[in-house]
């Protein structure tokens, strides 16, 4: 298994080093541990410079590669290891867990891939699991699925710190913080302290923060679960997963399940995933900024009712927000008085598309009761600031609120 700490001597087993040649050589360039988050994430899983050889590989494109004699070495065959999905491995260990030695990251074909990966390889019949009742509105999904299994599921609100209250016996606690799309916030330190106190292991959703926002690891948790789709990789054309543990023994089995279900990235999607890595401290702080601007510019409008940004000095999440999250996201959520209005809204965005998902370049918002996988109301909206101009953008969100009152 490859390490994705960062540190040439930081556990990376060295038959797990890029082959010879065009690829790059074996050690990764390591970033100080005093390094800040934007020169960390623009050479985070770089290889070691060799002249005349590029300073990010392109994607190697291969399903087998040479194999003389015994099978022994980091690439073997396409679904199990690619030097591509080493580089992004390796940059994402660097962001979740910078200066942390033993820490590895596994790459996967979608969100719902790696989240998967960590359920299935953790929990047998007989298990609990404990889930958000608020969380991705695909979770219903895999409850069903698991209760097929004979895994009990649990659920509980994020808010509050819930989840608490149904902990006992869990083999297994996931936390997603802040939730999707109603931005609660939960302690997750006392939640992970809890939960192995209790002998569970500890999974974060951390998409909507990104290894920028929170590091889960360092919180407690035992692994760091993302959809790369998001933020991560924020120009809306990449659908990635990825999952970040502490443990090497829960991570084998992680990276069997991958190699079982082959829910693996393609090598272009990786070596995209990895470039735009390198302006993720740059969008972050913009949409971050936009995003606070936004939900302050909201905060005195009459038809807006239950805003939240975990940014807002007065949202309920606020205060336990502070403390655990560096940075507080790109998403804004508030309802409007009908679903008529929201679509009216919708309609009259011009700098916002009306799209699902969220952390992209491009602002993005829609009626997220359309799904009808939330409990939220008919006008619910969930805003995606994008990379826009903060003027501009709350400019035109404000012309639209107007424009859509008629």
């Amino acid at each position: 298994m490859n390490d994705s700490a960062g540190h040439r001597d930081g556990g990376v087993r060295k038959e797990t080093g890029l082959p010879a040649g065009p690829v790059g050589p074996v050690d990764p360039v390591a970033p100080r541990d005093g390094d800040g988050d934007g020169t960390r994430a623009v050479r985070a899983g770089l290889p070691e410079p060799v002249k005349h050889e590029p300073t990010l590989p392109g994607p190697v494109f291969a399903a087998h590669f040479h194999l003389p004699g015994d099978p022994t070495g980091p690439y073997t065959y396409g679904r199990d290891e690619n030097p591509t999905w080493t580089l992004l491995e390796r940059a994402i260990g660097e962001l979740e867990a910078p200066g942390r030695d033993g820490i590895e990251t596994l790459v996967f074909a979608s969100g719902m891939a790696a989240i998967s990966s960590v359920l299935f390889s953790q929990l047998r019949a007989g298990d609990a699991v404990v889930l958000p009742s608020d969380g991705y509105q695909a979770l219903p999904l895999l409850r069903t699925q698991l209760e097929a299994y004979g895994i009990e599921v649990r659920t509980a609100p994020t808010g509050g710190d819930a989840q608490l209250d149904v902990l006992d016996d869990a083999r297994l606690l996931w936390i997603e913080s802040p939730s999707n799309p109603g931005l609660d916030v939960c302690d997750i330190r006392r939640l992970a302290e809890a939960a192995h106190a209790r002998g569970a292991l500890v999974a974060v959703d951390n998409t909507l923060a990104t290894p920028l926002g929170q590091r889960p690891l360092e919180l407690g948790a035992d692994f760091s679960v993302a959809s790369g789709t998001k933020q991560l990789t924020g120009h809306g054309d990449i659908l990635l997963g990825y999952v970040t543990g502490r443990d090497a023994e829960s991570m084998t089995a992680v990276r069997r399940w991958r190699k079982i279900v082959g829910a693996i990235p393609g090598p272009m999607e990786a070596w995209l995933a990895h470039r735009s890595i390198a302006t993720l401290q740059l969008r972050v702080d913009r949409q971050n900024t936009s995003a606070l601007a936004l939900a302050e510019a909201l905060r005195g409008r009459p038809e807006v009712t239950g805003l939240r940004y975990p940014g807002l000095p007065d949202d309920p999440s606020h205060k336990i927000a502070a403390q655990q999250m560096r940075r507080y996201g790109c998403v804004v959520s508030f309802t409007l008085p009908t679903r008529t209005r929201a679509e009216r809204f919708l309609d009259a965005l011009r700098l916002v598309d009306d799209a699902t998902s969220f952390g992209g370049v491009r602002s993005t918002a829609e009626r997220r009761g359309r799904w009808g996988g939330d409990a939220v109301q008919e006008g619910f909206i969930r805003l995606s600031v994008g990379a826009e101009e903060t003027e501009d953008l709350v400019a035109d969100v404000l012309r639209a609120l107007e424009e859509s009152a008629g």
